[in-house]
């Protein structure tokens, strides 16, 4: 099986393609540090699995994961990150990742998940499919009833001046508001605490 290692870590990227590289049957053919060199990667190599990080420079692991499902659908790609949010799981899954694995794993562990994803079927964390299976909608409890409301607003699809509007606060008020709960929620952007609104 021809892998590629995909980290902006230098030193887990090294770690892990020197683990990996003792398995028999595991062929690491390159390795990345972006999402782009990943892509590009795969053009030239056409491995059979990546092994890809979430959190990276330039083009993150959900955009590579998105370009490179829609150009070379028969790539497995496998999410190996610390993050561990809902929201994280399901952009993955939505992106075309067949599998979503944590660092907290054995090598030993990864090395056969890596088997599994291969042969075509999907693979999950148990941590992660609890995570996904839950219909609690974490860190809610932290927004105050005035938050919830504009939450509640933003993922129906309102602008902030639209949201003013319904609610009587001025635009700046709702542009802080928004602020705060995207870091309560710990979401990226707006467009995560819609997508985790809905979810």
């Amino acid at each position: 099986m021809k892998i590629i290692i995909v980290d902006d870590d230098s030193l887990i990227l090294k770690s892990l393609e020197l683990m990996l590289s003792k398995e028999d049957d595991i062929e690491v053919i390159g390795t990345a540090q972006n999402g782009q060199q990943a892509f590009d990667l795969c053009e030239n190599k056409q491995p059979h699995v990546v092994l890809m990080d979430i959190r990276m420079p330039e083009v993150d692991g959900i955009q590579a994961t998105r370009l490179i499902k829609k150009k070379y659908p028969h790539i497995k790609i496998m999410m190996l990150t610390t993050f561990q949010d809902k929201q994280n799981i399901q952009l993955a899954l939505q992106a075309g990742a067949e599998g979503y694995l944590l660092k907290t794993d054995k090598i030993s562990s990864i090395a056969e998940k890596l088997r599994i994803i291969s042969s075509g079927v999907a693979v999950l964390d148990t941590e992660v499919l609890n995570k996904l299976t839950s219909t609690e909608i974490p860190n809610i409890e932290k927004l105050t009833p005035r938050e919830k409301e504009i939450f509640e607003l933003v993922s129906q699809g309102l602008t902030n001046r639209e949201i003013s509007q319904q609610l009587f606060l001025s635009e700046g008020t709702v542009r802080n508001v928004v602020s705060v709960i995207i870091e309560k929620m710990e979401v990226k952007n707006r467009t995560q605490l819609s997508l985790m609104a809905r979810s």
